[in-house]
C-alpha cells in the first residue's frame, strides 16, 4: 500500500512539472522553473503584473523588456501561458520558408517565360531572290 501511495505521489509531482504556468497567476518561483527565465525576469513579470494583468501575449511582449515573439514562442513552449493561452504568433523559420517558396515560384514563373516564349524566326536555307542576281 505505501508503495502505492508513493508511486501516486510520484506521478503526480510529474505531471505538476509539466503543467502550463500562467503568467498572471504564477510564483515568482513557479515564472523561474520555466527554462529561460530568471529570477531577474521573473521579478519584472511580477512587479509588471501588479500594475495590471496581461491582457495577452502581445501586452506581456510590449510591457516585459527581453521578450520578442521568439522568446514568446519558446517560452510557450515550456509551459508558459498568459490568461491560459498559448503563443500563436508566427515562428521565424515559417517566415523563411515563405520567402523560400515565393523566390522559388518566381524562379518558375521566369523558367516558363523562356520555354513558352515564341522561338525566333530561323533564316531559310534559299538565299532571298535580290541576292541572287547580284
Amino acid at each position: 500500500m505505501f508503495k502505492k501511495l508513493l508511486a501516486f505521489i510520484a506521478a503526480m509531482s510529474i505531471f505538476a512539472a509539466f503543467a502550463a504556468v500562467d503568467v498572471n497567476k504564477a510564483s515568482e518561483a513557479e515564472l523561474d522553473g520555466i527554462k529561460g527565465i530568471g529570477p531577474a525576469t521573473s521579478r519584472v513579470i511580477v512587479a509588471e503584473r501588479k500594475k495590471a494583468e496581461f491582457k495577452n501575449w502581445e501586452d506581456l511582449i510590449a510591457r516585459v523588456k527581453g521578450f520578442g515573439p521568439k522568446t514568446a514562442a519558446k517560452f510557450s513552449a515550456e509551459g508558459l501561458t498568459v490568461g491560459g493561452a498559448t503563443y500563436q504568433g508566427a515562428a521565424p523559420a515559417v517566415k523563411k520558408d515563405a520567402k523560400t517558396d515565393a523566390k522559388s515560384d518566381e524562379a518558375k514563373m521566369k523558367k516558363d517565360e523562356k520555354t513558352t516564349a515564341p522561338a525566333k524566326p530561323v533564316a531559310s536555307a534559299a538565299a532571298p531572290a535580290s541576292a541572287a542576281k547580284k
